[in-house]
């Protein structure tokens, strides 16, 4: 558990930073505000921290690519003829 938690929250954060350092801040603000009984502090992490939810819930959905039906393209044209292609040679040259 504790070698696989720093790799997880690492991961996480190079993912979405700025959606994870508004996630710490909305948390340390909710911990010191619990720990400090101070409510409006409290109330006030929780909302930093459900925003943060809400932002990367967003940017997930807005990565997320809409399924077209397209034809694939061909970049080469079919081959009419069935010669093969030549074969690379590399022939040295002298001065």
């Amino acid at each position: 558990m504790n070698i696989l938690l720093p790799r997880v929250l690492r991961t996480l954060y190079r993912k979405e930073p700025i959606s994870s350092f508004i996630l710490v801040v909305g948390a340390v603000d909710a911990v010191m505000g619990g720990v400090g009984q101070r409510w409006s502090l409290f109330s006030f992490g929780l909302f930093i921290v459900s925003l943060s939810i809400i932002l990367r819930w967003w940017q997930t959905q807005k990565d997320q690519p809409i399924a077209t039906q397209d034809k694939p393209r061909r970049y080469l044209p079919p081959s009419s003829s069935n010669r093969p292609l030549p074969l690379l040679t590399h022939e040295k040259t002298r001065r």
